[in-house]
């Protein structure tokens, strides 16, 4: 059975409430918190399935079987949104605390550090959307008026996928691909093929302001930490959600 369809048909199971970091916001259903099943004995095969399965096809599975909302599918959702379901599965199961495996930049020894998921913060943008879910803006370079929008999880899993599968002698066109999917509007025309040709143009500098602007407005939570190692020195690091996210148990 199709893994989405599957949750979909389980939302009478035990679970909880998880709070999305968009409010809901870029929904049609306007949904603030979902229904999120906890993780069951029958999801360890999954979790343990080493080698046969990538860390995107594990987390894309473990959302579509544990989001009990038959009005939402997981690829439609924002990645702050997924990221929140990822962290609830994840304390739930096997508790809060995240383990660091570093090295001293000063000395080069090797040291722990542990932070707990339950303590991570949601990062507000200080630009709210409208009832669609879109921003207004204005590019600084071109000045044109455009209606911009956060990629979607399966967005993102698209254009990580195209770029895997370009020639490898070739550079694959992110860039081009992500403002494809984050530009609705410009000056009120929302045609693809405009919208493309505006692109193939656009000034670094209103591409980088796009990048910059979704960046600072996008609803996520802030995975990123700085930690001082024994020596004193800062190490930044960032919580990922591949493979090792849950396998660190198995």
């Amino acid at each position: 059975m199709n893994e989405y369809i599957a949750g979909q048909e389980n939302f009478n199971l035990p679970h909880d409430m998880v709070i999305l970091p968009s409010g809901g916001k870029y929904y049609k259903s306007k949904k603030k918190s979902v229904k999120v099943g906890y993780l069951t004995a029958s999801d360890e095969n999954l979790l343990s399935n080493v080698g046969k399965l990538s860390g995107e096809q594990i987390m894309i599975r473990l959302i579509r079987s544990k989001l009990y909302e038959p009005d939402l599918n997981p690829n439609d959702m924002l990645e702050g949104d997924v990221e929140a379901i990822l962290l609830f599965l994840r304390n739930t199961s096997f508790g809060p605390d995240y383990n660091f495996n570093l090295v001293d930049p000063e000395t080069g020894s090797k040291f722990e550090r542990t932070i707990r998921l339950d303590e991570l913060d949601i990062r507000k943008g200080t630009i709210e959307p409208d009832e669609n879910g879109f921003y207004s803006t204005t590019l600084p370079k071109s000045n044109a008026a455009g209606k911009l929008k956060p990629l979607t999880y399966g967005e993102s899993a698209d254009i990580e996928k195209m770029a895997s599968e370009y020639p490898q002698n070739m550079v694959a066109p992110k860039v081009t691909w992500k403002l494809m999917k984050q530009i609705v509007e410009l000056n009120g025309n929302s045609d693809k093929g405009e919208i493309s040709k505006f692109i193939e143009q656009m000034p670094i500098m209103d591409s980088k302001y796009i990048s910059n602007f979704i960046k600072d407005n996008e609803p996520r939570i802030e995975l990123g930490r700085e930690i001082l190692a024994p020596s004193g020195k800062k190490v930044n690091v960032r919580i990922t959600f591949g493979v090792e996210f849950f396998r660190p148990f198995f």
